[in-house]
């Protein structure tokens, strides 16, 4: 007979294969949209970057070790929503059999593999896709792509040295313990979390200074996506009005090339018909705007785009209200810092005061947190440099903007867990960072998190509102009014 001790190993090397088998399906998942994704923005190879077969493999490998970071990355910024729904599934559904294999020790595992391909794609990876690209072999070698292999190693074997060097006298200098430095072999346990542990505070330095920046540019950004409401304009006359300026361009343009460039006998047409013709394309492509947004309903162009700002000014107060709840609840003692989480079981109780109504608002406010600091980093003047362009980024800002991606993705659960976006503890390597339990530090973090993001909101709302005022006096003061300037061919704007 079998034992309960044999039936209760067969359960859990059946509980292990179910979970990696979860874990790769959504790996899989995730490195198609990311390659995807990549396709999307990556420039095809001419001449100049790609000389020979060696070079096309090389960035093959490059393109490869890309789409694992920025599925790393996406697995990173995922990592808490999907915990906080898991948690209120099973708090709903406790004794369901369908979410059976959605429990703690699943997620636990994802959080565990998340750290650790992190440090992987950050460390390794990256790094060899940079030096792999840029290599030739060292001189006086046959090339190929051995030799180039052989010199991406031999460069970073040198890098891994000096870094770590750094790190062990880092350690040792803020770490005063004698054995914290008779343990320079142990690079696993000990270096490589401590790097990463400097990597994602450096993160969480860049998020404290992108994401209040992205909160006001969040507004530009969706106004420029959904159609302005113009409560007192008349778009059949504009677009009648744009039809006979159009026209009229053509005759101009018509007249000069049958003149060759002579005027006379016709006032106010410019001699220059390359000048003439930029004025026609643009305002050719004014008037399909305007038809465009003639296309769109009017439920939708009057309401959509109030409905927007006020979704992202009630993210962004309720934000600010969070994070100056837990500064205060920092400060009188009754939270406490993050730092040497606890296990965490899932399905026990809700992780928001509000039940599944504040989850939800949590998981939509996480989400909020990323796209606004991405928006926030390549608003940067000097980051905006390496900002993607769809089918004309270079395998070289693909690497750049895959690291970018990654150190704020991988900081992203420590910044919603330092600001008091949500009380799920850390899980894994995530919580055993130290500065996470330096109480001025976290309090600091808060402070000026919550300082910046409302000078920030109050500077766009407010410039916002008086360009708004100004924009609707004016219009009511000049309506009805024509304007002859259109007619001679100059663009209407909003």
């Amino acid at each position: 007979m079998v034992d309960d001790g044999e039936i209760e190993e067969v359960q859990i090397f059946h509980d292990a294969i179910r979970e990696h088998i979860i874990s790769l399906l959504l790996f899989i998942l995730l490195y198609v949209s990311s390659y995807g994704l990549i396709l999307k923005f990556k420039k095809k190879l001419d001449s100049d970057e790609c000389t020979g077969e060696d070079d096309a493999f090389a960035y093959r490998i490059a393109l490869w070790m890309c789409t694992f970071t920025l599925s790393v990355s996406a697995g990173s910024v995922l990592l808490l929503p999907i915990s906080i729904i898991s948690n209120e599934v099973l708090l709903h559904n406790p004794n369901s059999y369908y979410v059976k294999w959605l429990n703690s020790s699943l997620i636990h595992g994802l959080w565990n593999q998340v750290f650790f391909f992190s440090n992987v794609a950050l460390f390794i990876l990256m790094p060899f896709a940079y030096f792999f690209t840029e290599s030739e072999g060292f001189s006086g070698s046959k090339k190929g792509i051995l030799a180039r292999v052989y010199e991406t190693a031999v460069i970073l074997t040198i890098l891994a040295a000096i870094v770590f060097g750094l790190s062990w006298v880092a350690l040792a200098f803020f770490d005063d313990d004698r054995q914290s430095k008779q343990t320079l072999f142990d690079l696993w346990y000990t270096y490589l979390p401590f790097l990463y542990s400097c990597v994602s505070f450096l993160g969480v330095l860049v998020l404290l200074l992108c994401t209040p920046l992205g909160f006001g540019r969040m507004f530009t950004v969706m106004g420029q996506l959904v159609v302005k409401p113009k409560f007192l304009r008349d778009m059949e006359m504009e677009y009648q009005v744009m039809d006979l300026s159009e026209q009229n361009m053509l005759r101009k343009l018509k007249h000069i090339s049958y003149s060759n460039g002579s005027t006379s006998g016709i006032s106010g047409i410019p001699s220059d018909p390359d000048y003439v013709q930029e004025k026609l394309e643009e305002l050719q492509q004014d008037k399909k705007e305007l038809e465009k947004r003639m296309r769109v309903s009017r439920f939708r162009r009057n309401l959509g785009y109030p409905l927007v700002m006020l979704i992202l000014l009630g993210l962004t107060v309720f934000g600010v209200l969070m994070v100056t709840q837990n500064m205060f609840q920092l400060l009188v003692g009754i939270k406490a810092l993050p730092v040497g989480a606890k296990e965490t079981v899932l399905g026990i109780t809700s992780l928001s005061a509000l039940g599944s109504i504040g989850a939800g608002l949590e998981i939509v406010l996480i989400l909020y947190l990323m796209s606004a600091s991405v928006v926030g980093f390549y608003s940067l003047p000097f980051f905006c440099q390496i900002r993607p362009k769809e089918h004309d980024t270079s395998m070289l800002k693909i690497i750049g903007n895959c690291v970018v991606l990654l150190i704020l993705s991988s900081a992203l659960p420590v910044l919603s867990r330092t600001l008091g976006i949500t009380n799920f503890d850390l899980i894994g390597d995530f919580g055993s960072m130290d500065w996470l339990g330096n109480f001025y530090i976290i309090f600091t973090y808060n402070v000026i998190f919550t300082v910046a993001t409302g000078l920030c909101l109050v500077n766009k709302v407010t410039d916002t509102v008086r360009r708004e005022i100004f924009s609707r006096l004016s219009s009511v003061f000049s309506y009805g009014r024509p304007r002859a300037s259109s007619l001679n061919g100059d663009l209407l704007h909003d």
